[in-house]
């Protein structure tokens, strides 16, 4: 602070001194509730992992507009030729959980529901992982197996923030059977989607859908209650969707009284999280 190097004027500057720290305190606790209060509902944005490249300015304007957001991760490849829940990128984590955002599986390596098989007492799935030692191959994963990539991805993000993930997982693609919901439930996972409305649209290509149009639809469409779904980087975007549609939609719907909160705070997921 500019005038603390001047306290040894007398007890007078540094009772004004401690006034200035109180006031500019109280000021920024303010700014932040005002950011949160009179809300007319709620919208609860989370990203899922992809190449990383846009988590950076991801991070600014969420900074910036003073709101938390629930990540859900799996050890996805990134531009840099690491992946998403690698040592390098546990700082990045680290910090995130500093901040007070929430976290939650997405499978460790990002695998995709293809079909049922077995049975529902031993259940089995088609599945198609796109990251990892798999990646691109089709074949037969147990229950068992499947509740191993939902909780290794927990195990990942515990390790590496220090905070307990929640107890909640999404499916990639949002691709999911009754069965495979089931499984995740029997090992302790409830899956959240996101609702149609929440679909930001930052995976579509940019030829076709603008940043322009997809915000313009966001904000058209967008209402109390809805998850709203983006990424930390899609490989077939060429025209970045953060910062470019983020602050603005954030912004938008602030200004619609609309308060942004994580998914430890919905009413329906929010009651069976369970610490594990």
């Amino acid at each position: 602070m500019p005038n603390a190097e001047h306290g040894h004027s007398g007890t007078g500057n540094l009772r004004k001194v401690g006034f200035a720290i109180v006031f500019v305190a109280v000021g920024a606790l303010s700014a932040s509730a005002n950011a949160q209060t009179g809300c007319k509902g709620s919208v609860y944005l989370t990203f899922d992992t992809g190449h990383m490249g846009i988590a950076p300015l991801v991070v600014d304007v969420l900074r910036s507009q003073q709101i938390k957001v629930t990540f859900f991760a799996a050890d996805e490849r990134t531009q840099t030729g690491g992946s998403s829940l690698d040592d390098a990128w546990a700082p990045w984590w680290r910090a995130r959980a500093a901040e007070g955002h929430e976290f939650a599986s997405h499978t460790l390596h990002h695998v995709y529901w293809r079909a049922d098989g077995g049975s529902a007492q031993q259940p089995v799935f088609r599945v198609k992982p796109s990251a990892g030692p798999d990646a691109g191959q089709e074949f037969t994963m147990t229950g068992a197996q499947y509740c191993s990539q939902i909780q290794a991805a927990a195990n990942r993000l515990r390790d590496m923030t220090g905070k307990e993930p929640l107890a909640l997982f999404r499916a990639p693609g949002g691709k999911t059977s009754a069965r495979l919901l089931q499984v995740g439930k029997s090992c302790g996972y409830t899956h959240v989607g996101w609702t149609p409305a929440g679909f930001l649209g930052d995976e579509l290509p940019s030829e076709g859908y603008s940043n322009k149009a997809l915000l313009d639809q966001a904000l058209r469409t967008i209402r109390d209650g809805d998850i709203l779904l983006a990424h930390l980087g899609i490989w077939s975007r060429k025209d970045p969707w953060a910062p470019a549609v983020l602050e603005p939609l954030i912004k938008g719907l602030k200004e619609r009284g609309l308060c942004f909160r994580t998914l430890r705070e919905h009413p329906q997921y929010g009651t069976t999280l369970g610490q594990k």
